[in-house]
């Protein structure tokens, strides 16, 4: 299948999640989150994937990522990067720090916790994981488990310039907040893709330790795709 090319941040917004229920404020808290952790909640993903632009029949490449929630005083942030533009899955895209699960890797926190550390130069040490959201399949034939783990300043970080384009964080209220939450679709000969997207303005980008924050320039950091998926079903998580 040819994977179509369209530019997201041209699509209109067909609805937001304005009429969802917020989370409760002490969920979005390192205890709450540890709590809402060891709970066994009954609570449904979002139902929008995405549509398959490589061979089906092909096992998905099993890979993982690190939420990292930030523990600042004004309260969480979500750590994400802006990946570079040459580089052949999700050039360009805001995601999380992660990717491909190596044979070495004991299980997918040692992948997410790897890949942090390469990309973003985390420390292992420095992150607290809580647990893991389910598997979410891209359309790039990934297979992704999203590594949930708190990060404890004091921290350093160090981008590798050849995957990573920029670090920055977002409040995790922000993120969490449904009204926030847009849906898109692009409509293509042969079907449609819808997705969610998330774009929070550069100006109010959260200050802290991340390097290569350009907060003067304008404009938005539009987390959308994969990367809005994984944070809606999160707040699937916690408002459930």
């Amino acid at each position: 299948m040819i994977r179509p090319v369209f530019e997201p941040e041209t699509l209109p917004v067909e609805a937001t999640g304005a009429n969802l229920p917020p989370v409760a404020g002490g969920r979005l808290t390192p205890d709450g989150l540890r709590v809402r952790f060891k709970q066994h909640l009954s609570w449904t993903p979002e139902p929008i994937i995405e549509a398959p632009w490589r061979d089906t029949h092909v096992d998905p490449r099993v890979a993982a990522v690190l939420v990292p929630l930030v523990v600042r005083e004004q309260g969480l942030t979500v750590l994400l990067t802006q990946r570079a533009d040459h580089l052949n899955d999700h050039a360009g895209q805001v995601s999380f720090p992660g990717g491909r699960h190596e044979p070495f890797d004991a299980d997918a926190n040692a992948t997410a916790l790897r890949e942090a550390q390469e990309e973003v130069g985390l420390d292992p040490s420095r992150v607290e994981i809580l647990g893991a959201l389910p598997d979410y399949l891209t359309g790039t034939g990934f297979r992704v488990s999203p590594v949930i783990g708190l990060v404890h300043p004091p921290f350093s970080l160090k981008a590798d310039a050849l995957e990573v384009a920029e670090v920055f964080e977002v409040p995790l209220a922000f993120l969490m907040d449904p009204a926030n939450h847009e849906e898109r679709v692009f409509r293509y000969e042969g079907g449609e893709r819808r997705f969610f997207a998330m774009p929070y303005p550069r100006a109010a980008s959260a200050e802290g330790d991340a390097p290569g924050e350009r907060n003067g320039l304008g404009g938005h950091h539009f987390i959308w795709g994969a990367t809005a998926a994984m944070l809606r079903n999160f707040y699937r998580f916690l408002a459930a």
